[in-house]
């Protein structure tokens, strides 16, 4: 009987995502990133390592690892609901042209703006007003995504590496971790306050079984925060 991938299993998978007229907008594939003019050089195309049930990819997705069996291809059709979120009429906000003066921006319709951390599309532009919208370029549509999950993951350190990777969005090559029995020594390039820490290290120790998790900056002590 094929090997099925349950909750909580670090899976390697490969997925590319479609609109329903066949615009490919998502993949982890190089080949097929250049063949639909998706590539880019800042992008790392290799299986995407994920922790099923984390939401660690689009959740409608990832919902659908669970049972799946490994080495098997599958397509899958997702709502709006279970990808990018129905169109809502509230992400649609004006914002004064003295914001964009603030920061010397000259707002035009069909540019991609920052505000306050939320990524939006200016859709119109009428004497002291921008209309702003907020929904994902996505939103409203549905999508269709193949996949194949390739290989369980079953080394601690590579589950602590890839889970954090993900979690901080930091490249894998800059976390450590040393595993010795139930316990994993991670050094990172920064320092985190000590209530984030502990979160980190009770999430990791869920997903992966370890006992304790000392985290520390580099060059400082690791300290435990298991409780």
């Amino acid at each position: 009987m094929a090997e099925k991938v349950k909750e909580h299993d670090f899976v390697k998978v490969n997925y590319t995502g479609k609109l329903a007229d066949g615009t490919v907008f998502d993949t982890t594939e190089e080949k097929i990133a250049k063949e639909n003019k998706l590539f880019s050089p800042k992008m790392n195309y290799s299986p995407a390592t994920v922790c099923v049930g984390e939401k660690q990819v689009l959740p409608g997705l990832d919902e659908q690892f669970n049972g799946k069996e490994i080495g098997k291809e599958y397509a899958i059709t997702l709502p709006p609901e279970k990808a990018f979120g129905k169109r809502d009429i509230k992400k649609m906000k004006i914002v004064p042209m003295g914001t964009f003066r603030e920061h010397k921006i000259n707002p035009q319709p069909g540019l991609q703006v920052d505000i306050d951390g939320e990524m939006g599309l200016i859709t119109r532009v009428s004497g002291g007003r921008v209309i702003v919208n907020f929904n994902h370029p996505l939103a409203g549509k549905e999508v269709i995504y193949t996949f194949k999950i390739l290989s369980t993951v079953t080394d601690t350190g590579e589950k602590v590496r890839s889970f954090l990777s993900t979690m901080l969005r930091m490249p894998e090559e800059n976390i450590e971790v040393i595993v010795s029995g139930e316990t994993a020594t991670v050094t990172l390039p920064v320092e985190f306050p000590v209530q984030i820490s502990s979160i980190l290290a009770q999430k990791l120790m869920q997903v992966t079984g370890l006992k304790d998790v000392l985290l520390q900056k580099r060059g400082s002590e690791a300290k435990s925060l298991a409780k």
